[in-house]
């Protein structure tokens, strides 16, 4: 498994199917991540947590999302993953406040990192404060929600601001890039051309909630060939004349040179 620092898909799999569950380490995402929040019935949500429980004491491995701090589900859903051997971490619905990021993180047991899903204007906003809070590990959008919380429209330009405030906020609190909210629409060039957008912004995953998905973002999320070739040409040439900085553009080149190697190894891309 991609570690989950650089972890570009983040395949979100709805709980009350644990059929799915199997389906879902076949795939072949970087992540799982199963729901037991906004895709299920209230009602549903005790039973679903056994679920998933029984599933990660099998022997699997996964992240859960898990409801919202002011919600009454909360607490519930914490103290039945505590000490739950397989589980990866929580992605936090709705996150709004460091506070609630840090109370997640010490009720879990203090050792699981936790994903804040920032999904409104208030959340956007108190981004930097969620991105500097004990026990966090990734910002990731809920951009569908922030959507009918704004009124925001679908278009690019609509949601740059909320994508941008989260990067800023991650480089800030020295944490990794965000992970944007999926696509929903079944094209695969315009999710391609969504996940490149997300990516200049400076996002370094997505979320998806199809397993046709994986293989688009994996693509768009990671360097391409040429800049693997680059990095590598760029480092080779560093290292034989011994490692001398001839000008002002020497080192934000080898950090981006050094950058790109690391993630073409982990990703096993090769120069073309």
């Amino acid at each position: 498994m991609i570690s989950a620092e650089i972890s570009r898909s983040w395949y979100l799999v709805n709980g009350t199917n644990p059929e799915f569950y199997d389906q879902a380490v076949v795939a072949h995402p970087d992540q799982i991540v199963l729901d037991v929040e906004d895709g299920v019935d209230p009602a549903l949500k005790a039973g679903v947590r056994s679920d998933i429980v029984t599933w990660l004491e099998a022997g699997n491995q996964a992240w859960v999302r898990i409801n919202d701090r002011p919600s009454d589900f909360w607490a519930d859903d914490l103290d039945e993953l505590r000490g739950v051997p397989g589980l990866l971490g929580v992605m936090l619905a709705k996150t709004e406040s460091g506070d609630q990021v840090s109370e997640t993180f010490h009720r879990l047991g203090g050792d699981k990192p936790v994903l804040a899903l920032v999904e409104t204007a208030l959340g956007i906003e108190e981004a930097r404060d969620i991105a500097s809070a004990e026990g966090i590990f990734r910002l990731a959008f809920g951009s569908g929600d922030y959507r009918r919380d704004t009124g925001a429209s679908v278009e690019d330009i609509a949601l740059a601001y909320p994508r941008s405030r989260l990067v800023l906020a991650s480089r800030i609190g020295n944490i990794p890039g965000p992970i944007d909210g999926p696509t929903v629409d079944a094209n695969y060039s315009l999710l391609r051309d969504k996940t490149l957008h997300a990516h200049s912004l400076g996002m370094t995953g997505k979320l998806c909630l199809d397993n046709e998905q994986i293989a688009v973002i994996n693509e768009a999320m990671s360097p391409t060939q040429s800049d693997v070739s680059w990095a590598r040409s760029f480092l080779a040439d560093f290292e034989a004349r011994g490692r001398v900085v001839r000008d002002g553009s020497d080192p934000p080149r080898l950090a981006r040179a050094e950058k790109i190697d690391r993630l073409a190894q982990s990703f096993g891309i090769h120069p073309a």
